[in-house]
């Protein structure tokens, strides 16, 4: 990776003063562990919360929160100019506030002024002062800027309080932030999916026979989960639809928790009624129990096994494209599959993007239990007009990226030209 003035990357840490900057801490030992170098901007008011001592000592540098100190370094201008990556957590109301307005009266703004490298902002504020008009009409400033505000979480929040505006998970704050940062090195479009609206789905489906039984399948939402934080990354408002994952909420994404293929179907729905693009990437149950027993299934005693009827479980992608929420809505499905006796294993994917109509299909071959579970994968992306993409093994963000980088080609192509006037 190559970065401003050495190999480590440069990150300014920012820190505003709200409750949650204790939680910084955490977000700063994850950036010095993974061989960043870190210099810590708080505010005024963060030291009231965590002290300088601790800064400096867990990043192992000096910690000012004015322009006065070692002035003759210029650092107000210094810090911004050489950072990599400025990230901000909390960022609270006031601090982007000054930051939409370009205020630089403390150490912090002045960075913000200067920085000329990729800015995020993680807010955490109560859920009143969240939803207010003026901190609404700031963010979207900051947005339209280029700046990464990430969608704060929802939960307890100081008191006896619980809403919108909890500070995300600071190791989900890493995780975008990295990626942020890794994709404007790789000369990757900043916010290209600005002003778009997506919805993923991810995980795997549960029909429940009885009480504690249940016909699921192996897959583990990572891949899901990374294309939910990829489209977060590149500026998309994101809904993501969970089936039985047990991963952490990715920052700054909504995300609807469900258990069985029906619940999956409504949720995607109803989120996809207002969605730019919707990716398929859960694995719903094709078949569930006919009937599911009110009492936990027990073993017979001459050793005969129960008879259990299943029925067919509703199409979620292929009626999504039959009902498609709009003409221009993007609709990508994912096919996990192994070859037979009938066909190769692009054989069916084929056949199921003829079947399904949707505009993209990512296959992944799992043949052996490959992919499942696993933090890298390999796919090959096909489209409906017959192209078909491989895409080598990687990490599950990489093809996160290849699969919105299709999206985005598509919406554009989409997008009617300008009307050519004719001259006499």
């Amino acid at each position: 990776m190559t970065t401003t003035g050495g190999s480590r990357p440069r990150v300014v840490l920012g820190v505003s003063g709200g409750i949650a900057a204790y939680k910084a801490c955490e977000l700063l030992r994850r950036f010095t562990e993974s061989g960043h170098d870190v210099t810590v901007v708080p505010t005024a008011s963060a030291l009231e919360f965590v002290g300088a001592p601790t800064w400096a000592a867990l990043s192992g540098k000096p910690v000012s929160a004015d322009v006065w100190t070692q002035v003759h370094e210029v650092p107000h201008v210094r810090i911004g100019q050489e950072a990599d990556l400025v990230v901000v957590a909390p960022a609270t109301a006031d601090l982007m506030a000054r930051a939409a307005h370009g205020l630089a009266d403390d150490l912090l703004t002045n960075t913000l002024l200067t920085a000329r490298c990729p800015v995020v902002l993680a807010p955490a504020m109560h859920t009143e002062m969240w939803e207010n008009a003026a901190t609404r009409a700031n963010v979207a400033t900051l947005r339209e800027r280029g700046v990464v505000v990430v969608e704060p979480a929802e939960g307890r929040l100081t008191g006896a309080d619980t809403g919108k505006g909890r500070l995300p998970d600071p190791a989900e704050i890493f995780a975008l932030a990295t990626e942020v940062l890794a994709r404007h090195t790789a000369g990757g479009a900043a916010l290209d999916l600005a002003g778009t609206r997506v919805v993923v789905s991810a995980g795997g489906t549960r029909e429940y026979l009885d009480p504690v039984r249940f016909i699921g399948n192996r897959s583990s939402g990572r891949q899901g989960y990374a294309l939910a934080r990829a489209a977060a990354v590149r500026g998309a408002e994101v809904t993501l639809v969970a089936a039985n994952v047990t991963l952490p909420d990715p920052a700054g994404v909504e995300v609807r928790h469900v258990e069985t293929t029906a619940e999956l179907r409504d949720a995607v729905l109803e989120a996809a009624a207002a969605a730019d693009a919707v990716v398929m990437a859960a694995a719903p149950a094709d078949f569930r129990p006919a009937e599911a027993s009110a009492t936990k299934i027990k073993k017979s005693e001459d050793g005969s096994s129960p008879r259990i009827d299943l029925v067919q479980n509703p199409d979620i992608l292929a009626g999504l494209v039959t009902h498609r929420p709009r003409p221009d809505t993007v609709v990508v499905g994912f096919a996990a599959e192994t070859g037979d006796a009938a066909g190769s294993v692009m054989d069916h994917a084929r056949a199921k993007l003829a079947r399904k109509g949707c505009d993209l299909l990512v296959v992944n071959d799992v043949g052996g239990g490959a992919v499942f579970g696993s933090d890298d994968n390999e796919a090959v992306v096909l489209d409906r007009d017959g192209g078909a993409a491989p895409v080598p093994r990687g990490s599950k963000s990489a093809l996160a990226h290849v699969v919105w980088d299709r999206v985005v080609a598509l919406r554009e192509a989409a997008r009617p030209g300008p009307t050519r006037t004719e001259t006499p």
